[in-house]
This record gives structure tokens, C-alpha cells and sequence, in this order.
């Protein structure tokens, strides 16, 4: 096919929207449908890299071959390229992890030819069984592969999703020979190129374009304080045109800026990828709401980690704005390159706060699991008959189900992978397993330098544009006369009104954060042999509350010296009581008031709940007590040695349980199974309902 034809064809379809090509789109697509090339196209976000794959995939088509096979990297992106697909007349379907309903469905409909292109989630190249049965049946016909988002396939790559290396294993094994490969990505600079064209085979092609984004307006400011990060977007937002996105780097930061937000009267929710489990929805379905309104401008902003982010299409969002620094620069022209899409001027605003550093450095180091770690996960699975699930192997390790969890992934996707996958269960293979200790450090040391270069961004005298461009190795940029660096002035008025501040200290004080909410089973391969507890919780825990998060800028500091000092201060009793009374109003309401018992401090929490039991006329009782030293709940790493750690350790002082609903008060909660085993001790010696209240919620506190 031509490309006056392919024009004419895609003229029709998008009823006169297209009527010529971008400078390089023909180009590739002819490179994929008459050459039948294996092409990396590296273009600026925005650009149409999508054109490319749907306009070749509609020439294929036309001549009779076979369907496009695109992997896709997140179920937004998915979710706007199917559509998309379909406002071009393709006949367009997806499998991911949130239509498991529609697999067979799909599966019939390839068999029968009656889709032209498939979107697919990385992670089901994981899945054997899904591969077996499901895919390779149909891999012959296919006759174009796309990669979007090809960083991903880098372990150099701001996102390195291993799932993704086994694109290779496609490649070189399960597809014709005579497919056309096409790799897309915006955010890849020479070391990535270089990585991803060995990954996808000898004779690449690399077509690359110029990054510079006319429409962006780029700031960055140095404002340590959370707080005033705070004040200055709740005083800033309203005054912004449109709307757009503001990005966080984790989901705790993510609802507690949207909630402040929200308080001030602003349309913004939180997105990210815990939505669905915390709200009970069915999967999928909070994130499509929540995408769909800010598409028709019912938002003024989503409040997102980079779970919105790579081809998520609002061509107007009118700003991008980054509470927290990306951590690299190509992370941050990913996301910024949210914005200014189909507008002549769009804002992208960094604000760099003092938590950055800490929350960086611990994705960094977490990149890959510790060598120890690799070994006890092998350990256990070659002393094992018959392999073992993930839940039995967190009992044979005392690691995090999501590092063990990744360590499997790593370790499945090497070259004579030293373990295997047969249904739910994980084996060892035969082949030895040696540590790349060489690449492993240069990988780290070059997100380490990646840090620093987005950091060096933030300080920067010269343009900001051509800074972000030149770091992804494209020289083609001059200074692009719209930055606030260029221009010589802010763009937005960056001050911060004391008074605002004020307002978001004590907002975030005032809030309060639940608790994780309640255990409702056991681990399973029982913890509790003392206890005799397995299965379902008979008489769970009410929804329990915190007073602050642990390094928040509210209450969290007063927590910390408390702590040290060994008394907390009566402000954080006032404080609670006025959250108790005002705000919480917990139903039924606590009669009573106890405590979690330690032997390390056996005064610090009793010594509070009794004057917070004073301040909020009720009578304290210790009714549990502590009869075994166990060591501290913060270094159990999953929840079945954290609950284990705990059996036996309480029981119930006799003659202590008073008449009524009972508040349990502790200061941190670190895995919440202290609570837990507290409140089901008191609930099974008849106490009607325990509300579970703690000064500060580790920031580790999640369930695993």
C-alpha cells in the first residue's frame, strides 16, 4: 500500500481528522508493512507514535494478513489505545488482569479472525497456562508485533518491567519469522536504545525525532516543606486554566493531598493503583470512572502516581504539576508530556520537597532484592517435594509477599532460569543460580546518576527544555524562550501565604488516617498454634484510626519526640480527644479505654491512654498483659511472621474487661497485628466492639 492510499483510507475512517502524516510517520510505517523492518521509533510524546501502529496495522489488514499483536504496559494506556483503535474502524481487543471474563471470548474471536489488533498486558507472558492454551494458538497468524512503551523492556529504563524481557522469547521462538516489529517509546536515550535494540534482534532499525515540546512552559522550585506545598496548590489550582494532573510518588502522598484539596473545595481525587481494593470496587472499574471524568472536565485535577501516566490521552490537560521530583529526568518528560498535547500552552511545574530524597533512595535501593534474600527463596524451594505456592513459601522466609513475589519474576526471566512455574506452584530448576553482581551495580549507580541530574533540573540557571531534551541525548534543541529560565521570571506567582500554611498543619493534625482496615482471616499455613486461631477472624476489629502518619507534617513530629523522650506530650492527648469527640464519633461509642501492653516500655503507652481516657471521661483498664519478650513487630518483613511473632505473647488480665465497646490504644502501628491480636483477645472474652487507636501509622503499615 501507497501512502496516498493508506491517506485515503485513514481520511475516511477518521472522517477527515487525518489527512496527512507527521514528518516520519510514513516513513516507519513503510519500513513495518513492505519491509517488513524491525523498527524502534523514539519520537516526542504527543507526536502519534499510535498512527504509526494502527495505520500499518489497517494496511496489513487490507491485505489480508493476519492481526497486530501490541504489548502494552498499563491498563489506562491499554484502555485509551482500544478505543482509539476503534474510532479508526479496527476491531480491537484487550486481555489484562481486570477481564479475566473475557478471555474465552476474545480467544474465539482471533480464531475466527475477527480481530484486527490485540492489546496485551506484559504480565501474561508470565502466565504459562494463559500462554499455552490461550495465545500461542493463535501466534502464527500474527504478522505485526508492537512494543509500546519499549523502555520498559530496558533494565537501563525509568520503568524496567521484567515481564517485559520475555518479549525476546516471542522473538526468537513463538512468532513467524517473517513478522514486522515495531517498538514505540518517547523517554529513551542512547544507553536504553542501545539496550532495547539488542533486545529485540539483530537489524533494528532506529528512527529518531526531535523531543523539544513546543507547548510546554517549564518551572521547577525548590519548597522543602510538605506544608507549604500544600498551601501553595490549594491557593494556586483555582487560578489554573483547565485542568490536569499533579503527581505524587507514593499513594499515601497521593489521598492525603487529594483529601486537603478536596477540604478546600477543589474537584480532585486520588488515582493510583490501590483504588479498587481500598474502596471495594470491581477491579478496573474506580480508575475507568475517575479517567473518564477528568476526560469530560469534571475534575479539576487527578492527584496520581505514575499509575496515570505513560499514553494516557487528554489532549487539552492544561498543566502538569509534580509535588515530589520524578526520579529521573526521563521519568519526569514522560509525565510532564501529559500536557499542552493539543494546546498552544500548557504548565509543568516541579516542586522538589526535603522528602524527596528519602522516598527515591528507597526505590533505588529496593531495584533489586538483596543477594541473601535470592538465596533463602531458592533455599526453601530446592528442600521442597512438589514446589510451593507463594503463601507457604512466606512461611518458610520471613520476607515481603511483594519481594518474594519479585524475586520469582527475576528469577523466572534469566537465561536457564534457575526455578520454574507449574500451575500455582513455583520449583527449582536444575540450572545454577550465580548473581550479576557487575550489571545490578551499574544499573543502580545509573539511577543513582539519574537522581542527581534531576535534581541538577531543579537548580538549573539554563533553559529547562533544552535540558530535559539534551539529557535524551537529542542536541537538536535550542532554548525554547518559554521556560521560566529563559523568560528570566516565574511563570506562577510561587509564593506561599503563611496563613495557608497554618491551615494545612493543622488540617493534616485534624484529619486523622485509618488504620489499615481490619484483618478479617489468618495467614493461611496457621501462625496461631498457641492461640488456636485459623481461618476466618470470628469477631474482627471495628475500623481503627491514626492521629498522624509517621513523618507527616502534622502530629508526626510531637509522636517522634514522645517517643525519644519517653512521655507524650498532653498536646497529642487534647488532640486525640478532639478527634475522638469531634471528628471520629466511633459507633458504638468506646465506654472504656485499655491499652497494648510491651515489655520494653511498660509505662510510655499505658501512662497516655489513662490521660486520654481522663480527658474523655472514661475509666482506663489494662485488661491485656504481655507474657513473652517478642522481638520488635518492624522487623518481621510479612504477615505471617509478624503474626507469629505474636502468638502467645498476650492474654487477657482477669476481672480487667469492663461492660461496653472499649477503645485499644497503641502509639505505632507497624504491621497492625499487634491490634489485631490485642482486639481479638478482648472480643473473645465478650467485649462487644474494640476500636482500634494509634498515635501514627508507619509508613511500612500496609497489609502484604
Amino acid at each position: 500500500m501507497t501512502e496516498n492510499q493508506l491517506l485515503a483510507v485513514l481520511s475516511q475512517r477518521s472522517h477527515g481528522r487525518i489527512t496527512a502524516f507527521m514528518p516520519d510517520q510514513w516513513p516507519a510505517i513503510d519500513a513495518v508493512i513492505n519491509r517488513r523492518q524491525r523498527l524502534l521509533l523514539v519520537q516526542r510524546t504527543g507526536w502519534g507514535k499510535s498512527l504509526v501502529y494502527f495505520g500499518a496495522t489497517i494496511a496489513l489488514r487490507a491485505q489480508g494478513a493476519g492481526p497486530t499483536l501490541l504489548i502494552s504496559p498499563l491498563i489506562a494506556l491499554m484502555r485509551d489505545q482500544q478505543l482509539a483503535a476503534e474510532g479508526l474502524g479496527l476491531r480491537a481487543a484487550s486481555i489484562n488482569s481486570e477481564n479475566g471474563d473475557e478471555w474465552d471470548d476474545v480467544s474465539a474471536a482471533l480464531g475466527r479472525n475477527e480481530v484486527d489488533i490485540l492489546f496485551l498486558s506484559p504480565e501474561k507472558l508470565a502466565n504459562d497456562d494463559f500462554m499455552r492454551e490461550r495465545l500461542m494458538p493463535h501466534l502464527g497468524a500474527v504478522r505485526l508485533f508492537v512494543v509500546d512503551e519499549a523502555h520498559c523492556i530496558s533494565d537501563w529504563g525509568h520503568d524496567f518491567r521484567p515481564d517485559y524481557q520475555r518479549i525476546r522469547r516471542l522473538l526468537t521462538g513463538l512468532l513467524p519469522a517473517n513478522v514486522a516489529v515495531l517498538a514505540t517509546t518517547a523517554t529513551a536515550n542512547d544507553r536504553v536504545v542501545e539496550d532495547v535494540q539488542q533486545q529485540l534482534g539483530q537489524g533494528t532499525m532506529v528512527l529518531r525525532g526531535p523531543l523539544s515540546r513546543d507547548s510546554l512552559r517549564l518551572q521547577a522550585v525548590n519548597m522543602p516543606s510538605s506544608a507549604e506545598r500544600f498551601a501553595w496548590l490549594a491557593d494556586t489550582l483555582p487560578t489554573l486554566p483547565g485542568n490536569g494532573i499533579i503527581y505524587t510518588l507514593t499513594t499515601k502522598s497521593a489521598d492525603r493531598l487529594a483529601a486537603w484539596l478536596r477540604s478546600r473545595g477543589l474537584a480532585v481525587e486520588a488515582y493510583h493503583s490501590r483504588i479498587e481494593e481500598e474502596e471495594g470496587a470491581e477491579k478496573g472499574t474506580a480508575r475507568r470512572t475517575l479517567e473518564a471524568r477528568l476526560r469530560a472536565n469534571e475534575l479539576k485535577a487527578l492527584i496520581s502516581t505514575s499509575a496515570l501516566g505513560m499514553g494516557f490521552d487528554k489532549p487539552d490537560l492544561a498543566f502538569v504539576i509534580h509535588f515530589q521530583a520524578a526520579q529521573s529526568i526521563i521519568q519526569y518528560y514522560q509525565q510532564v508530556g501529559r500536557a499542552g498535547r493539543a494546546l498552544d500552552s500548557a504548565y509543568g511545574i516541579l516542586l522538589c520537597g526535603d522528602d524527596d530524597e528519602q522516598i527515591v533512595k528507597s526505590f533505588i535501593d529496593n531495584a533489586f532484592p538483596p543477594h541473601e534474600d535470592v538465596i533463602q527463596v531458592l533455599t526453601a524451594l530446592e528442600e521442597a517435594e512438589g514446589g510451593l505456592k507463594v503463601s507457604e513459601l512466606k512461611r518458610l522466609v520471613d520476607l515481603p509477599e511483594g519481594r518474594i513475589k519479585h524475586i520469582l519474576k527475576l528469577m523466572a526471566i534469566r537465561d536457564q532460569a534457575p526455578i520454574f512455574k507449574d500451575r500455582t506452584k513455583w520449583h527449582r530448576s536444575p540450572h545454577p543460580y550465580e548473581p550479576d553482581h557487575q550489571t545490578m551495580e551499574t544499573v543502580l549507580a545509573t539511577r543513582r546518576h539519574e537522581w542527581a541530574r534531576m535534581k541538577e533540573y531543579v537548580r538549573t540557571p539554563d533553559c529547562r527544555m533544552r535540558f530535559l531534551v539534551t539529557e535524551l541525548d537529542d542536541h537538536t534543541a535550542a532554548d525554547c524562550g518559554r521556560c521560566a529560565s529563559c523568560r528570566g521570571e516565574n511563570l506562577l506567582d510561587m509564593s506561599v501565604d503563611p496563613r495557608t500554611v497554618q491551615e494545612a498543619v493543622r488540617w493534616v493534625r485534624g484529619h486523622g488516617f485509618e488504620i489499615l482496615e481490619p484483618r478479617k482471616v489468618w495467614p493461611s499455613c496457621n501462625p496461631f498454634p498457641q492461640y488456636g486461631w485459623e481461618g476466618k477472624i470470628r469477631t474482627p476489629l471495628e475500623t481503627g484510626r491514626a492521629l498522624s502518619v509517621w513523618g507527616d507534617p502534622g502530629w508526626a513530629k510531637l509522636v517522634k519526640e514522645g517517643k525519644k523522650a519517653g512521655r507524650f506530650d498532653d498536646e497529642l492527648v487534647d488532640a486525640c480527644a478532639d478527634f475522638i469527640s469531634q471528628r471520629w464519633k466511633p459507633e458504638p461509642a468506646p465506654l472504656w479505654v485499655t491499652c497494648i501492653p510491651s515489655l520494653r516500655c511498660p509505662e510510655l503507652v499505658p501512662d497516655f491512654a489513662r490521660r486520654l481516657a481522663d480527658k474523655l471521661g472514661l475509666t482506663f483498664s489494662a485488661a491485656l498483659t504481655k507474657i513473652k519478650d517478642t522481638p520488635p513487630q518492624k522487623t518481621m518483613q510479612n504477615s505471617w511472621h509478624q503474626a507469629r511473632n505474636l502468638d502467645g505473647a498476650f492474654e487477657v488480665v482477669e476481672g480487667a474487661v469492663l461492660e461496653g465497646p472499649v477503645l485499644l490504644v497503641d502509639d505505632i502501628a507497624d504491621s497492625a497485628w499487634s491490634l489485631t491480636v490485642g482486639g481479638v483477645l478482648l472480643r473473645d472474652a465478650g467485649v462487644e466492639a474494640v476500636h482500634p487507636l494509634v498515635l501514627a501509622l508507619a509508613k511500612s503499615a500496609s497489609p502484604d
